[in-house]
């Protein structure tokens, strides 16, 4: 198609002036991904990241439960031999890494960067070569720590990697340095996408979404966004202090050398607790979104249910030494943080009384997502009761290292992310998909998991009051502890059985699930104002927000905002309070330079376990592929400010 009217095609702006069709077409050219494998590599669409996040990090999932199934498997029955105590220490501590550093945190952000740019109405999100960045660092890291178990150098010391045992005098060899490094990855892949989240929601928000208008779930996705700045580099501040005192032999965790091995658990658990919540607050805003469209109602409180957002996010910073109460403290540190461990439990109080309110006020639908979100639920409030129990100094110092905290942390986890999380895949498919998941099967799924997680973990919670410890590979038949032991393992098959049956379902749906339609549920939000799946360009013209429910508080189409260039990639900012248009803004096209710097680092990252060396020679190709990427490009439209008539 050539110029209309004398203007360039690098000036055509959509617009009445151009027809409907014609836009579609020219924004397919225009934001498409190239055919083929080089397209697969060198894509910034947000929607491909995210499909890829959310595939790979499901991924991840099953080889944690894969790992917990041979534990349960081994402790099934009394001095079992199945595995080794070795392999069991392996287990255990990939296990627990797997799950929090390669699965909940990073499934969490790729539901993130798949829906949050669709739920404001921008066509892509920013810093998109970032966004693929991330997701080919978090890739490796993942694939790194895998291929190290499989050749029997997984970590042996915990998903928390203690000091001393981490240390080099009491675990030699490579496997400590694994753990550290797969550390850097994850959370260098995390650090990038909450800054693409924090200004995606800031500066790309459609015209009309002012700061009272934006969706619940991407609330919770920007307050998430803060905790991970706030506090990932802590962890990463650890993990380096603990591969120098392995490889180059400083002295952080030493005191015979000065050093202090509490400065370990401070530093892991200034990041550890707040991860808990890292997990938790994207899985209350999926919550909420999903009660909000069975009910047919926003979600009652939204203020209230903000404030209780960010409530939890500041105190989520503020209890982490309650996972140390058996170090010694003070009495007034310890009461300090008893309190603070108790009143955390109140936003999550006002959030489980909102959605009760709105599911009272409107009329439930009682569909696959809503089964999943009440049975988080349930679940939720017993791991609730249980953490307000240890927060009791005198308790938690019976139970503490036994297996009534792997109740705890399973109820919370398990019952406060994975449920939600479930619950998101049937409610999202088919925006992602453009199929929607088999109703009947979802049910079986639900019931079998269910059944099948409260059979698993409620008697560990009798096991940790009669003694049992945690991290033992096997336990003598005279303790007693053998029946209950049986029973967990068969809910995990349950559990199993569940999981196989939901991807099942995914397979059949895909293939020949119902056609879903742009908004098979008549949800409210933006992100079912498009086709399903969405096209490339998201939004043929931005869409302008008039309520906290655009799709429900106007009767007809949205209203729209025209004059973004069609034959180039250009995104519209606005005003961070009210969503004024501000400026457009050109959006990178798709390149390979992310991976390829992706890759140097990874040389740079796996180098440095065996050479500090390779932090010189690892940093050669790395400036080269940061070179590529940020050279100027010969195609570069500055940004220019939008002028309202």
């Amino acid at each position: 198609m050539g110029p209309r009217d004398g203007v360039s095609s690098s000036e055509l702006r959509d617009g009445p002036s151009l027809g409907e069709e014609d836009t579609m077409r020219r924004l397919e050219r225009t934001w498409g991904t190239p055919p083929g494998l080089w397209g697969w590599l060198t894509t910034v669409d947000h929607k491909r990241i995210g499909r890829r996040y959310i595939a790979t990090g499901f991924v991840f999932f099953l080889v944690g439960g894969v790992l917990a199934l041979l534990m349960r498997l081994q402790l099934a029955q009394p001095e079992n031999t199945l595995v080794g105590p070795d392999r069991y220490n392996q287990l255990f501590s990939m296990h627990g890494t797997t799950m929090m550093f390669l699965f909940a945190v990073p499934i969490m952000e790729a539901m993130a960067v798949y829906l949050v740019p669709l739920m404001v109405g921008t066509r892509n999100i920013a810093f998109p070569r970032l966004n693929a960045f991330s997701y080919w660092v978090y890739l490796f890291g993942g694939v790194m720590i895998v291929i190290a178990f499989l050749m029997n150098t997984g970590p042996e010391t915990g998903w928390f990697s203690y000091v001393p045992l981490a240390g080099p005098e009491y675990s030699p060899g490579k496997r400590t340095d694994f753990w550290a490094q797969m550390i850097t990855f994850t959370e260098v892949a995390a650090l990038a996408v909450a800054v693409e989240i924090v200004v995606t929601v800031f500066k790309m928000r459609a015209p009309g979404m002012g700061l009272n208008r934006i969706p619940l779930f991407v609330w919770s996705m920007l307050v998430t966004s803060f905790m991970v700045i706030f506090a990932m580099p802590a962890v990463m501040l650890a993990s380096s202090f603990l591969i120098m005192d392995r490889l180059v032999s400083t002295q952080f965790f030493n005191p015979a050398e000065g050093g202090d091995p509490l400065l370990w658990q401070h530093l892991f658990w200034f990041f550890g607790h707040p991860e808990v919540y890292i997990i938790f607050l994207p899985a209350l805003g999926m919550v909420s979104s999903i009660v909000a469209a069975m009910a047919r109602r926003p979600v009652f409180g939204h203020v209230p249910m903000v404030l209780a957002l960010v409530a939890t996010a500041f105190l989520g910073f503020g209890l982490w030494v309650h996972h140390m109460f058996a170090t010694g403290l003070p009495h007034l540190a310890s009461g300090y943080f008893t309190a603070a461990s108790m009143m955390i439990a109140i936003p999550s109080g006002i959030q489980i009384f909102c959605w009760i309110a709105t599911l009272w006020d409107g009329r439930p639908q009682w569909t696959v997502p809503l089964l999943f979100i009440v049975g988080f639920i349930v679940i939720f409030v017993l791991g609730g009761l249980t953490g307000v129990m240890q927060a009791s100094v005198p308790f938690d110092l019976q139970v503490h290292d036994s297996y009534f905290v792997v109740a705890h942390f399973h109820y919370v986890l398990i019952g406060g992310a994975v449920f939600p999380l479930f619950g998101a895949f049937y409610f999202w498919f088919p925006k992602i998909t453009g199929r929607m998941l088999g109703e009947r099967l979802g049910r079986w799924n639900f019931w079998l998991f269910f059944v099948g997680f409260n059979v698993t973990f409620f008697p560990m919670h009798l096991l940790g009051m009669m003694g049992m410890p945690r991290r033992v590979y096997t336990y003598p038949a005279e303790l007693g502890w053998a029946g209950l032991n049986l029973t967990a393992t068969l809910g995990a098959l349950l559990i199993a059985a569940s999981v196989a049956l939901f991807l099942v379902n995914v397979l059949v749906s895909l293939r020949a699930g119902r056609i879903a339609g742009p908004n098979p549920w008549n949800a409210g939000t933006l992100e079912w104002a498009t086709a399903s799946p969405p096209p490339s360009y998201n939004f043929a013209h931005i869409p302008v927000v008039e309520g906290l429910e655009p799709l429900w508080d106007r009767a007809g189409p949205l209203g729209m905002v025209h004059g973004l260039r069609v034959e180039e990639r250009e995104v519209l900012l606005t005003t961070v309070l009210d969503a004024h248009p501000d400026l457009r803004e050109p959006s990178p096209r798709p390149t390979i330079w992310p991976l390829l710097s992706a890759l140097a680092v990874t040389v740079l990252f796996i180098g440095s376990i065996f050479t500090p060396w390779a932090l010189v020679w690892g940093a050669v190709p790395l400036a080269v592929g940061l070179v590529g990427w940020f050279w100027p490009k010969r195609r570069h439209t500055p940004p220019e400010p939008v002028v309202e008539s």
